[in-house]
């Protein structure tokens, strides 16, 4: 008759059932009744443009067509989990415009950046490029240098729009990254004024609303200077941060066709040159 050693056989079967936890869980109990709770965090370098808006803002109906809208440009913004664009379809849809993310924080390059950005621009359309940032992990001067270096650079061709300052809700943590509000407005700051002295150019910010009003304290301190990029999906662009009398783009879905991501520049084409040439 065998003898059973409790204390040894319970200690192996917990071990056993360790070894069956699905990768990344640590095994506790807590991980054991929210398998999903670690998984819900992306990978640092896989944020895009917007991608907080839905679960914070929600998403509405989209606005009515170019006939409803005077003199609206269409344009779209992709990042690398858009993998290679189809341009000559969106092009020959009529989308004129593109903005590609370059960088993420000082430690991310878009690993589709020359498809995106060339891609683009052989289509015959006006591009940009797209800095996602994360004020937790560096200044927003190292950012700004780390984003002019790796894409995020401007010329007056007629062809390359300023860069974009993407500053929204944190997908890896505190939705303001652990700043207060005067401390993340400092952030912004620091990463404008270095964009501009590298470029010439005073960088356009993307944000949304409800997301400038937690993390600024809804600051005004950028409304003169810096074009707004506001993000709402929805049939009317809303009310906008403080500061800022009108968008220069508007975000308006990310569930568009081709590219999720669609845009209305305030302005016809002459307007997105004008952008481009400074």
């Amino acid at each position: 008759m065998r003898v059973h050693r409790s204390g040894t056989t319970l200690a192996g079967a917990a071990l056993a059932a360790l070894a069956l936890l699905p990768l990344g869980l640590s095994g506790t109990a807590t991980a054991a009744q929210d398998p999903g709770a670690r998984q819900a965090v992306p990978p640092r370098g896989s944020a895009y443009m917007g991608m907080g808006v839905i679960a914070h803002d929600g998403q509405g109906a989209k606005p009515g067509g170019p006939s409803t809208l005077a003199a609206q440009t269409e344009g779209v913004d992709v990042s690398s989990h858009n993998g290679n664009v189809a341009w000559s379809t969106l092009w020959n849809s009529g989308v004129k415009w593109a903005y590609v993310k370059a960088t993420e924080g000082t430690y991310y390059k878009n690993t589709y950046f020359t498809q995106q950005y060339t891609g683009s621009y052989n289509v015959g359309m006006i591009r940009g490029t797209y800095h996602f940032a994360t004020p937790d992990t560096t200044t927003g001067a190292a950012q700004a240098d780390y984003f002019v270096n790796n894409g995020g650079g401007w010329s007056k061709d007629g062809r390359t729009l300023p860069g974009v300052l993407d500053i929204e809700w944190n997908p890896y943590g505190a939705t303001c990254y652990g700043k207060t509000a005067s401390g993340m407005v400092a952030w912004i700051q620091d990463f404008v004024n270095r964009y501009r002295y590298r470029t010439g150019r005073d960088p356009v910010i993307y944000t949304a609303t409800s997301w400038w009003k937690q993390c600024t304290g809804n600051s005004a301190a950028f409304g003169s200077t810096n074009p707004l990029w506001i993000a709402r999906y929805a049939s009317e662009v809303g009310e906008l941060p403080a500061g800022w009398p009108y968008q220069t783009i508007w975000q308006y879905t990310s569930s568009g066709p081709t590219v999720g991501d669609h845009n209305h520049f305030n302005g016809d084409l002459s307007r997105v040159q004008a952008l481009a040439n400074g």
